[in-house]
């Protein structure tokens, strides 16, 4: 990747974006811990299913903020924890390879689970981390990847485990404070419209137990040396031989053991304890939470007063909202209703999916368009871009281009000329994907300065594609006639026949896009006495509607398709004109 200035506005209170102001408070904070030190941003995925794009929230916001902060000059270490060593919960719905003989491993770390049927990666939790750690390379996110596994079994926190033994007492007292209080309703990512995102795995699980048990508390919990689930109960520790008693409650196992802790890895600390460790250990600066975490009593919360019990403090960051989606429902009856940065970076471009996250705050909730609505945001992403480009655009919505486009490493790939995607998915639509035709159409769309190749117009022209075929049902896609509807031309007026002569008599002076635009306008126009840059009355519009269904009708069956002018560029002149009866 080429090295390059991404520009960003100046950072004053007025002009300056969310980001800017987040950075600011993060190197503020930073300092203040210790002068000139690495400033460490973080981020916990769980890797129990697959990683939708709520959960890219947990990446993006600590992402923008950690790229702000290198555009400044500042080393920063953007961590990714991914808690792997988590319990597997439940049988996620909708999985290719996976049926209901997986609730066998429910209990069981999520590395000791069996990737699906057919998958190359070595277990579960590998197979989800795959598809995550691919979208965030395509989106250009620089992060140092920490396993928990690894962490875990490697010894690396046997100090900590120990310290928060010996201090059991007074985590429980923390602990205690909460456990009396009724619960607050949970909160999940409920669907801004079609699609359900939940939350509640996004960094850890906020609902596991806490450590309580009927033995007194003990803030860790071991995988069972049978049967390796987590279905264990502490029974006994002794602090100065580190001696650790567990029973597991399995059924059909039983196992009861027990082993030095100072030299047992196999096992973690439970949740609420785990993750203020983890601020501490890693020296965490700023890590946003999801609103799961953040409600009174959870594990952030808690989390704040645990983290003096191991000598650091609770980094700063944000509740972030929820992330809805439009348009799923074509593809949740076989993806469990979970969309993940995968699937939108299959319909739409990192630059796009990136300035998503990058225009609203954290604490504003936003949908992620799979239906039709994706070409509304092309079209503002568009405009926008041109606005950046002659230099109109608003310093925040500036900013927010800016760090769409690119990182402090450098611009992202991009499509050389993009041209809008309502057209190329218009396009898509009535070729069915025939370069030849395809490559046709687009270069008569500006006859003044031809396309060479489809290179010119990938990647972009591949994501309208791939919408077309994966997110627009079958009786919606475009069929242009084979013949003509002798029918309905035979039932005309003399009004309907001599518009269609219009049009058919302009095609060859108007054959460009914008050509047809004006000619597919003014026909109805000058039917009506009207100059061609006449203002648009209701009774024109009326006008112009029922033309345009006629069009529709003679030339793909229905009252509806896609524009005009793009659908006559793709059927060709001699095909329009024997289609219309001439």
């Amino acid at each position: 990747m080429e090295e390059r200035d991404v520009p960003i506005v100046a950072q004053s209170t007025e002009t300056a974006d969310w980001v800017s102001r987040f950075a600011d408070e993060v190197i503020a904070e930073s300092e203040s811990r210790a002068p000139g030190a690495l400033v460490v941003v973080a981020s916990g995925l769980s890797p129990s299913g697959p990683i939708h794009l709520g959960n890219l929230r947990e990446v993006m916001t600590p992402h923008l903020v950690a790229d702000e902060i290198r555009r400044r000059g500042r080393e920063v270490r953007h961590l990714i924890s991914w808690d792997d060593y988590d319990r597997y919960r439940k049988v996620p719905a909708g999985v290719p390879g996976v049926d209901e003989s997986w609730a066998a491993h429910i209990g069981k770390p999520l590395t000791s689970v069996p990737a699906p049927e057919g998958s190359p990666h070595p277990n579960w939790a590998e197979h989800f981390k795959a598809a995550m750690t691919e979208a965030l390379g395509a989106l250009g996110v620089e992060f140092d990847g920490i396993s928990q596994t690894a962490q875990y079994t490697s010894g690396a926190y046997r100090e900590q485990i120990l310290h928060a033994m010996r201090h059991r007492g007074d985590i429980d007292a923390i602990l205690a404070q909460y456990r009396t209080k009724k619960a607050p309703p949970k909160k999940s990512q409920k669907p801004v419209d079609e699609a359900e995102l939940e939350a509640a795995e996004g960094s850890g699980a906020a609902a596991e137990d806490d450590g309580s048990s009927g033995s007194g508390y003990f803030p860790y919990k071991p995988y069972c040396g049978r049967c390796g689930r987590d279905f264990t109960t502490v029974t006994a520790y002794e602090d100065e031989s580190t001696a650790l008693t567990y029973l597991c409650g399995a059924e059909g196992c039983g196992f009861e053991e027990t082993v030095r802790l100072s030299e047992f890895d196999r096992g973690k600390l439970v949740w609420k304890v785990d993750w203020p460790m983890r601020w501490a250990y890693e020296g965490v600066v700023f890590e946003p939470s999801g609103v799961d975490h953040s409600s009174p009593g959870s594990s952030f919360q808690v989390g704040g007063q645990i983290v003096g019990i191991f000598g650091g403090k609770q980094p700063i960051g944000p509740m972030y909202a929820f992330v809805g989606i439009s348009g799923m429902a074509k593809m949740s009856s076989s993806k469990g209703g979970v969309p993940t940065p995968g699937d939108a970076l299959r319909i739409m471009e990192p630059q796009l999916l990136r300035w998503l996250y990058a225009r609203r705050r954290p604490n504003q909730s936003f949908k992620i368009a799979f239906d039709q609505e994706i070409q509304r945001l092309y079209d503002e992403w568009d405009k926008l871009s041109a606005k950046v480009a002659d230099g109109s655009a608003l310093p925040a919505d500036a900013a927010a281009h800016s760090r769409a486009v690119g990182t402090a490493a450098g611009e992202l790939p991009r499509t050389p000329r993009p041209l809008p995607y309502r057209t190329l998915a218009s396009v898509a639509d009535i070729t069915a994907g025939a370069e030849d035709q395809t490559l046709r159409i687009l270069t008569e769309l500006d006859p003044d300065t031809p396309l060479t190749g489809l290179d010119e117009v990938r990647p972009r022209l591949d994501r309208a594609e791939a919408w077309i075929n994966t997110q627009v049902p079958a009786d919606q896609r475009t069929l242009v006639r084979t013949a003509p509807d002798g029918e309905l031309l035979s039932t005309l007026d003399e009004e309907a026949r001599e518009s269609l002569r219009l049009l058919v008599e302009g095609l060859d002076s108007h054959w460009s896009l914008d050509g047809l635009t004006t000619l597919v306008y003014g026909v109805p126009k000058q039917r009506a006495g009207l100059a061609p840059d006449a203002k648009p009355t209701p009774e024109l519009k009326v006008a112009q509607r029922a033309f345009f269904a006629l069009l529709y009708r003679l030339l793909v069956g229905r009252d509806t398709g896609p524009r005009l002018p793009t659908l006559l560029l793709a059927v060709g002149a001699e095909r329009v004109r024997k289609l219309l009866g001439s």
